[in-house]
């Protein structure tokens, strides 16, 4: 299943989340995003669907492999260019933001020879 850019940030948010507070809720994932309640429903469950979470009987949510790997790699990217708009000028926020595009439309070969060239000149 090929994800959009927003199932990338579901789950990215929902990494984060974990990585946060242990467990994580929809409403949590709502909160967050600052996203209505049934677009987050929604989401959850085109993921399930597609394989990249599950759902526990307490209605916490739980990445698999596969999007436990896709939330990392997506968290990667938008941390590189994050740092790496900030680092050349840009307000953070702005950085931010531009960052949070840009992770979804490089493709991982560009972004790991982009990174791989920035790692060498420093």
């Amino acid at each position: 299943m090929k994800l959009h850019a927003s199932g990338e940030d579901y789950l990215e948010t929902i990494l984060l989340l974990q990585k946060e507070k242990g467990m994580v809720r929809s409403v949590d994932v709502a909160r967050y995003m600052e996203v209505s309640k049934p677009s987050v429903c929604h989401a959850v469950s085109t993921l399930k669907e597609g394989g990249f979470l599950t759902m526990d009987v307490d209605f916490f949510l739980h990445l698999t492999d596969v999007g436990r790997e896709v939330a990392e790699q997506t968290y990667e990217k938008h941390c590189f260019f994050t740092h790496l708009l900030t680092e050349a000028g840009v307000d953070p926020k702005t950085a931010e933001q531009e960052a949070c595009r840009m992770e979804h439309v490089i493709s991982e070969s560009s972004f790991r020879h982009l990174k791989q060239s920035m790692d060498k000149k420093e």
